[in-house]
């Protein structure tokens, strides 16, 4: 629930941030000379920029978490079995022993969108944010019955 309320609030801060940055290139434009109406142009490219990641990252989540709930309904959610850290950090010989299961299932069923986002969360685990990322975004493919690229 933590992360969530966090999410929500950088969500919020960053789009108050894209309207008064939008806002100044609205200023920029309205000043009317050749520079500042280019200068204000580029200015609202990054609102545009930043509010497009923003809704690619917020349908990610929305996807990851669906999948999550209905793995979670079926009973094949990771069950957390990583060794800890006395600081309660998890151990990274723990996550790579865990990793290399998981790897295994998934090249054993690679068609199967559960064993990816198994993966996916050992890779997290690992502390491998952009491959837990892609492993992610494969099992969403295959759950949402799209053709996955190798």
């Amino acid at each position: 629930m933590r992360a969530k309320i966090t999410y929500v609030v950088t969500a919020a801060v960053l789009v108050v941030y894209f309207v008064l940055v939008g806002s100044r290139g609205l200023l920029l434009i309205e000043q009317g000379t050749p520079l500042t109406v280019t200068f204000g142009a580029a200015v609202l490219i990054l609102p545009v920029i930043g509010l497009w990641f923003l809704w690619k990252n917020t349908q990610f989540v929305q996807r990851a978490n669906r999948l999550a709930a209905e793995l979670d309904a079926e009973g094949g959610l990771p069950v957390d079995e990583l060794a800890r850290t006395p600081g309660g950090r998890i151990d990274r010989d723990s996550a790579d022993a865990v990793f290399v299961k998981r790897k295994a299932e998934t090249e054993d069923s690679p068609d199967d969108w559960r064993c990816w986002f198994r993966l996916a969360v050992a890779y997290h685990d690992a502390r491998d944010t952009p491959r837990a990322r892609k492993a992610m975004q494969r099992a969403i493919a295959l759950h949402d019955g799209k053709q996955v690229r190798a």
